[in-house]
């Protein structure tokens, strides 16, 4: 199974405590320390639209892409019951087409670290560069090393919900950077039966230099970094870096 099929089923749910707000905040800080006024965003990687929707809620024209079919319906349920007018887009942020420019550029939530071949980085940074306005800054974060080697490590974690439940086991392989995990869920069906089934996730540690040379190499200039709780420098035991860059 694809990563993030079932998953979307019980995603918001399992992820509830992800501090959203918080980033939106940091986003906006972002904007408004550069002057920056965007009305057309893009939010590569959207997923189930955790910021797509809050974004679309604050007045801002959104579109949002995914490769996952099951994370764009449930994004798509959502916004039609907050009537909200967003555009969802079956894509891969590795090769995506708009039908013209953006302002702004946003991709959180690890789905850089799942850009785990070769180019992959500098093919997504490349589009998205083509794609923003001259001017536009292009904001993403990604999990780190640290976080994959000495929090996840090669540890199982498990949680469970009124409707579901799940068991996640990790590992880090250092020598290729590479982090997996086999998600196991066991999710209720309508008849109060329990369906089990499992997702394989592959992610990809990129280092600050790689990616500052990648955002270089397509194009970028003023790129900076953040520890994810805000606007200070990322440190050793950061989890979460955010990048930004200006086209």
């Amino acid at each position: 199974m694809n990563p993030y099929q079932g998953f979307a089923r019980v995603y918001d749910s399992f992820m509830a405590d992800t501090p959203v707000d918080e980033w939106i905040a940091f986003i906006e800080a972002l904007w408004s320390r550069d002057n920056l006024k965007p009305e057309l965003i893009l939010d590569a990687g959207c997923g189930t639209g955790a910021l797509t929707l809050p974004l679309a809620r604050k007045g801002y024209n959104m579109i949002g892409i995914d490769i996952s079919d099951e994370m764009l319906s449930a994004a798509r349920r959502k916004s039609e019951i907050a009537g909200l007018d967003i555009l969802f887009s079956r894509q891969d942020i590795r090769d995506f087409e708009l039908y013209g420019t953006v302002d702004s550029i946003i991709c959180v939530c690890d789905a850089v670290n799942y850009l785990a071949g070769d180019g992959d980085l500098y093919r997504f940074f490349n589009l998205s560069r083509n794609y923003l306005n001259p001017g536009g800054l292009f904001v993403f974060d990604v999990s780190t090393e640290y976080k994959y080697k000495e929090v996840l490590a090669e540890n199982n974690f498990c949680d469970i919900n009124e409707n579901a439940a799940y068991i996640w086991e990790n590992s880090y392989d250092p020598g290729t950077r590479i982090n997996e995990y086999l998600v196991t869920f066991f999710m209720e069906d309508t008849f109060g039966r329990y369906e089990r089934f499992e997702e394989l996730h592959r992610l990809r540690v990129h280092s600050v230099s790689e990616i500052k040379s990648a955002l270089k190499s397509a194009g970028f200039s003023e790129i900076e970094t953040y520890d994810a709780n805000g606007f200070g420098s990322p440190a050793y035991n950061s989890e979460r870096i955010f990048f930004s860059a200006r086209k």
